[in-house]
Formats: structure tokens, C-alpha cells, sequence
């Protein structure tokens, strides 16, 4: 019965804190994708599906976090109305008020596991395939004859006439997404054609012109016919390549180190495959973590807000640590471990506090240690230390 009621107040709390989360996020990002419909031509539906790919990758962060803000709720909530006191008072064990939070820590951490595993990839693939449908609608549809259109941040697209058979004359295409290199692509006719699911345009008679950043001349190169990946766009003969985030966890684990394209960027899809694997972790990190900070009963004295305070604190740290170790992995293969260690050595850690709030009798048997007052000690001993050197 008591575990039932500690279930529903957390359970309450998590998917409350959920689904808010999740839509002022969700609105933030939406609102930089209006021009969609203002300025690219698309219907609400459309605006609304690309929107809505991105929601997987928002659960998969917010929910970790929701678990957080519903456990220390829960738990302040039990404190504040003086019920983990008659709990304890009444001999129940700390299993029996930790076991529902456990409960719905694994349903979290299923619901991370799935979505970063299976969900995530999914949404990136068909959200690429929808900017793709974008573009080539707006290239062949929407842009008007001797108008200049932004596809992309530093990607500008004109043409001169409409041909017939729908082929565009006078095409120009400004490159500028590099800083270190720009390039300007001109042509005397374009077509937007679809080979094997994939949009690519089709430049004929034209030449290229590339510039390095701080460089006095340029590169200029003709060509008879070049071909653009609408996706990526860039030159694009061949399939598709996806980038790390794009791939299924099953292509991840079974990587081709010859392809020229993961050679190049193989730390990225190394830390992308351990980044997948070592989410589903976080959600018990963080269980424990606010389990330790208001798990036993707290007196107004013995501060509660101290005890919260303490635990975001711990949280922000364990999670800059986890994006950290995420970033030295793209570098070198010695930061896969530290991706492992960071969740489970703070789930290690707060267990620990956690097992000697609960069991204070067997406090005997280990060292005490007053961390606070550390700093504190270390700061009086100095000024000592050189007197008597003096």
C-alpha cells in the first residue's frame, strides 16, 4: 500500500515534468523552423512532422532529468509532511521506500534505451529525408525566376529562366558554410532529378570557383556536368552517407573502417556507439543521487534545501563529466572508459551516502569524514604552517 502511494506521487511528478519539459523545448525549436511556411512554401502539416522528428532526442534529455525533479519532489514532499518519520519511526525498511522509485527508474531507463538505441536514429533518417523533399520543392516549385533564396545557413540558390521540361537556365549556387573556404557554382542549366529515393541536381556547362580564406586568388574549374546531393549538398555520386547520429545502433556496431568516409570521421561514430550505449545508465545515476540527498528523514535543522541544492549540484557535474568524456572519445579510444566510469562511479558514490544514511550503526566501521570542513582546515593551517617556518 505505502509503495503503491510512493509510485503514484513520483509516477504524477515524472510525466508531469515530462511532457512540460518536453513542449517548452519543443516550442523553442519549433519556432526557429517558421520559416518553413513563411518564407519556404510548406503546409503546417509538413512544419509540424519536421518538428515532431526532433521529439525523440528531447525525451531521450529530459527524462533523466524529469526522474531527478520527481524523486526529490516526491521525497521532499514525504519529509515535509513528516511522513518518512513515521516510516522510519514504524520500522519500514529503506527497500521498501526505495523499491517504487526503482520501479520507475527502470521504466525510465527502458524508455531511454529504446529511444536511443532504435527511436533516435530512426527520427534523424526521415527527418533528413523530409529537408531533402524541402529543398528539391523549393528549387523546383516554390523559387521564382531571378529570385535569391537561403536553402540553408550560407547556402544561396538563383536561377535565371525557367526552361522547358521543368529544367532551370542561369543557375548560381553561393557556398559559404566553411569560413576557411568559400566556393560559387555557375551554370547555364540545372535539373532537380530523384534516383533511388535520393534528390540530387544536375548542373550542365558551367565551371566552379573556389577561394580560400586570406588567399588572393581563387580556383576555377569547368565542368560538363556536376551533380549535387540535395541532402548533404554536396557532390554526391553513390549512396548516401549518413552521418554518425543517422546510423542504426546495428550498422554502428558493424562499421566498415575501410569506408573512406568513416576512416575520416571514425571517432565521432565511436563516440556516437558508446554515447548510445552508456545513456540508459544515467537515469540510475540520477536515482541515486537524489535518493542520497532526501532518502532518510530530514529534519527543517538539518536542511533539506542544502540537501537539494547539493544534489543538482552533483548532477550538473556528473553530466558535464559524461560530455566531456563524450568529447575526449571523438579524439582518442581512452575516453570509451571514462564514458563507462563517469554514470557508474556516481551511482558507486551516491550509493555509498546513501547506505550510511540509513544504516548509521554501521558508521563505527568506517572512517568519519567531515568534507565540509576540509577547505576549511586547509585554509587555517597555512598561515600556522608559516610561522614556523619562519
Amino acid at each position: 500500500m505505502i509503495e503503491r502511494y510512493i509510485l503514484r506521487i513520483a509516477a504524477v511528478a515524472f510525466f508531469a515534468c515530462l511532457f512540460a519539459l518536453t513542449a517548452i523545448i519543443w516550442l523553442s525549436q519549433a519556432l526557429r523552423e517558421l520559416n518553413l511556411v513563411t518564407g519556404k512554401g510548406q503546409t503546417i502539416l509538413l512544419f509540424l512532422e519536421v518538428t515532431m522528428l526532433s521529439v525523440p532526442a528531447l525525451v531521450m534529455i529530459i527524462a533523466p532529468l524529469a526522474l531527478f525533479i520527481a524523486v526529490l519532489y516526491t521525497l521532499n514532499r514525504l519529509n515535509s509532511d513528516s511522513e518518512l518519520i513515521v516510516m522510519n519511526a514504524a520500522g519500514l525498511s529503506p527497500m521498501t521506500i526505495l523499491r517504487p522509485f526503482a520501479m520507475l527508474t527502470v521504466v525510465v531507463t527502458l524508455i531511454v534505451g529504446s529511444i536511443t538505441l532504435f527511436a533516435m536514429p530512426e527520427s534523424f533518417r526521415a527527418l533528413r529525408t523530409l529537408i531533402s523533399k524541402v529543398r528539391a520543392d523549393v528549387v523546383t516549385r516554390i523559387l521564382q525566376e531571378g529570385k535569391f533564396i537561403e536553402l540553408e545557413r550560407g547556402i544561396t540558390f538563383h536561377y535565371r529562366e525557367r526552361l522547358p521540361g521543368g529544367a532551370m537556365g542561369g543557375v548560381m549556387i553561393h557556398d559559404s558554410r566553411d569560413p576557411k573556404l568559400a566556393a560559387a557554382y555557375l551554370a547555364e542549366r540545372g535539373q532537380v532529378v530523384e534516383v533511388d529515393g535520393a534528390t540530387y541536381l544536375v548542373l550542365e556547362k558551367g565551371s566552379m570557383q573556389r577561394q580560400e580564406s586570406g588567399a588572393r586568388g581563387s580556383t576555377l574549374i569547368g565542368f560538363e556536368r556536376y551533380v549535387f546531393d540535395l541532402d548533404q549538398f554536396e557532390q554526391g555520386r553513390g549512396p548516401i552517407q549518413y552521418k554518425p547520429r543517422e546510423r542504426r545502433t546495428i550498422e554502428l556496431l558493424t562499421l566498415d573502417r575501410n569506408d573512406p568516409y568513416v576512416r575520416s570521421i571514425y571517432g565521432r561514430f565511436r563516440s556516437e556507439l558508446h554515447d548510445r550505449l552508456t545513456n540508459p545508465l544515467y537515469p540510475l545515476a540520477t536515482l541515486a543521487i537524489a535518493f542520497a540527498a532526501l532518502g532518510s528523514a530530514r529534519t527543517t535543522r538539518q536542511g533539506r534545501g542544502q540537501a537539494i541544492v547539493g544534489a543538482v549540484v552533483a548532477l550538473v557535474v556528473m553530466r558535464i563529466a559524461g560530455f566531456a568524456a563524450a568529447s575526449f572519445a571523438v579524439r582518442s579510444a581512452a575516453g570509451v572508459p571514462l564514458m563507462y566510469a563517469v554514470p557508474l562511479l556516481a551511482t558507486a558514490i551516491a550509493g555509498f551516502m546513501a547506505w550510511r544514511s540509513f544504516w548509521p550503526q554501521r558508521r563505527q566501521f568506517l572512517p568519519e569524514f567531515d568534507w565540509a570542513r576540509i577547505p576549511g582546515a586547509i585554509l587555517l593551517r597555512l598561515p600556522f604552517r608559516r610561522r614556523v617556518a619562519g
